[in-house]
């Protein structure tokens, strides 16, 4: 896929706002009331700083009314209530300064702090080389600590709303760091019966059948690309394998969020309480016929249970070798730029330097920077079926990354 540059999207709190309790009382005469002198741990959420960009997929399963038809290219076959609609995107996502000490007010249990990170995303559509947005997303992702009652560890949460009139609470919680790059299992798209739970495969999902209700209707120019294939089809996730399978990931941040548990359950936990999805009343539709509308729970494949959002994020550190040019202590910082991402062709990360030695002879160094990877799937309920949808990207830094005082430390005397 070609590179394609947009604007980011921008997030920012006011330069004096700081979330905090609101004092009991007046400060004494002459002197303030002593904030906070730390707010609450961020956890793995202290990753999220910054601006990251870059590529992914996304693929949904939308309604088809008679009344309001898709028009395609050619005469399709297969069942017409649905039309797939395949996206390569370009995706952005801008990350605020933390919140603070944001106060949770007890009654069973005594007041708990959390603190959290504001965030906005958006993703271009850039199927056909012009970028059109298909989804904008202001949130927040917040910090737990661990609770009596309920009886819960420390989580995470990502509160969201959805242009298209849903809004998620995701919770869930986190494993890692852990040593090297992820194992990113698979993910089925295939859409299943309310009813029985039975999968039911559609032609669309036949990647070259050139005659189906999808868009776009013909893959032929994309599987020839390799960014559209029968096997992103089967599997989304194969992207983000493919995405790290030239890099060297040192260690990596596993979070896991959902709207309700899964069954069987993975190695992460989500509650058993908390958490859901709402729609506005033209999703939800009248006596249970639902236009597209996102459960908090879902029976089903194989006796599973499925939440009606799941969101996996690997955060990963990766490594990067970069070429020191000639410095004098008293300088302006130096900066680098790293190689383009070895799959994707991103940008690779800008790294400022400022050594605090005399660099007299180009010298390579080796610098870290985080990598944002997600998979998630969103269950669409409408005519009498779950119709997962599923998006997937790796996202770089877009902001510059400053090389810590240790890099020079580490450095072997020329």
């Amino acid at each position: 896929m070609s590179d394609t540059h947009l604007a980011p999207p921008t997030i920012a709190l006011p330069g004096n706002f700081r979330f905090d309790q609101v004092p009991s009382m007046p400060p004494a005469a002459g002197r303030m009331i002593e904030a906070l002198t730390s707010a609450p741990s961020l956890g793995p959420l202290a990753a999220f700083t910054g601006t990251f960009s870059g590529t992914g997929f996304n693929m949904i399963f939308r309604p088809q009314s008679t009344s309001t038809p898709t028009v395609l290219p050619k005469p399709a076959h297969g069942p017409s209530d649905n039309i797939l609609e395949l996206n390569l995107t370009s995706e952005s996502l801008a990350f605020s300064p933390s919140l603070g000490s944001v106060p949770n007010r007890g009654m069973v249990q005594g007041d708990i702090f959390l603190n959290g990170v504001p965030y906005f995303q958006t993703i271009s559509d850039v199927t056909n080389g012009t970028p059109i947005g298909v989804h904008a997303e202001p949130g927040l992702w917040m910090s737990v600590p661990t609770t009596g009652d309920p009886t819960e560890p420390a989580t995470v949460v990502r509160m969201a709303s959805i242009p298209h009139g849903t809004t998620i609470c995701l919770q869930g919680t986190a494993l890692g760091p852990i040593a090297g790059p992820p194992t990113i299992a698979p993910v089925d798209p295939t859409p299943f019966f309310d009813a029985t739970r039975a999968p039911f495969r559609f032609p669309s999902q036949t990647a070259a059948d050139n005659a189906t209700f999808r868009i776009p209707q013909d893959l032929a120019p994309f599987i020839a690309a390799g960014t559209i294939t029968q096997q992103i089809l089967d599997d989304p996730n194969t992207i983000l394998r493919s995405h790290i399978s030239g890099q060297k990931i040192v260690q990596t941040t596993v979070i896991e969020v959902a709207s309700a548990p899964e069954t069987p359950a993975g190695p992460l936990a989500v509650p058993a309480i908390g958490g859901g999805t709402d729609s506005i009343a033209f999703l939800t539709g009248n006596a249970g016929q639902p236009n597209a509308a996102v459960p908090v729970q879902q029976p089903g494949p194989s006796n599973r249970t499925l939440p009606g959002v799941k969101a996996i994020f690997w955060i990963e550190t990766v490594e990067h070798t970069i070429l020191v040019p000639i410095f004098t202590p008293g300088q302006e910082p130096l900066h680098v730029q790293a190689a383009p991402h070895p799959v994707t062709g991103q940008p690779g990360p800008i790294f400022v330097l400022h050594p605090p030695i005399p660099i007299p002879v180009p010298r390579p160094i080796t610098v870290r920077s985080t990598q944002i990877q997600y998979s998630q799937v969103v269950l669409l309920n409408f005519n009498g079926l779950s119709w997962p949808h599923v998006s997937v990207a790796t996202l770089t830094p877009s902001s510059p990354v400053t090389v810590p005082p240790s890099v020079w430390e580490k450095l072997p005397t020329p």
